[in-house]
């Protein structure tokens, strides 16, 4: 089970920090990601993470404004969110999947486990 928490609505130029914890689940190491969807879009990668250690991977778009993170327990992983834009507005969904390949790892369809999302709206 995956439960985001942290959206809400900001100001342009503003920030939130999203959280995603992991329960459930009998492997300790995961490739985990922040997708988002907005209405009317296909779901987008925004970043990704290997929670046994590595480099983050980002979307262009988000690219010095977003950082991915793990928790000191690594079945908690974060995403901060600075510089809002109007156009970051969607749902936020946190994804797993048990792989270290996390490079590979962008689109949606790769990921087994998904949260509930939590909505992020920039005005």
């Amino acid at each position: 089970q995956l439960v985001e928490s942290g959206g809400g609505s900001v100001q342009a130029g503003g920030s939130l920090r999203l959280s995603c914890a992991a329960s459930g689940y009998t492997y300790s190491y995961y490739c985990m990601g922040w997708f988002r969807q907005a209405p009317g879009k296909e779901r987008e990668g925004v970043a990704r993470i290997y929670t046994g250690g590595g480099t983050p991977y980002y979307a262009d778009s988000v690219k010095g404004r977003f950082t991915i993170s793990q928790g000191n327990a690594k079945n908690t992983v974060y995403l901060q969110m600075n510089s809002l834009k109007p156009e970051d507005t969607a749902m936020y969904y946190c994804a797993a999947v048990i792989s270290p390949f996390c490079a590979a790892r962008s689109a949606s369809n790769q990921y087994n486990y998904w949260g509930q999302g939590t909505q992020v709206t920039v005005s």
